[in-house]
């Protein structure tokens, strides 16, 4: 996937059945390979935080690999 990190930020993210997990809010990146390695997500409200890896700011950490942009969501497989 080729996007912008300003495409993708501010989007929704949703797991591959459906459950919306929250909007993207920053990148975590490789800086000696230049890839996008995580996402941190600010987790919606109905969101279990505890059955994901978190950040200190109680953001959810997800893998970058594997997401794919459908229109005004971001879908993961987890």
């Amino acid at each position: 996937m080729r996007k912008f990190a300003t495409e993708l930020r501010g989007k929704t993210v949703m797991t591959n059945d459906g459950q919306i997990l929250g909007m993207i809010e920053n990148f975590i990146v490789d800086t000696k390979l230049g890839k996008v390695l995580d996402i941190l997500v600010v987790p919606a409200d109905e969101v279990e935080t505890r059955l994901y890896k978190t950040d200190a700011q109680g953001r959810i950490i997800l893998p970058f690999q594997g997401m794919q942009a459908i229109k005004d969501v971001v879908v993961v497989n987890l």
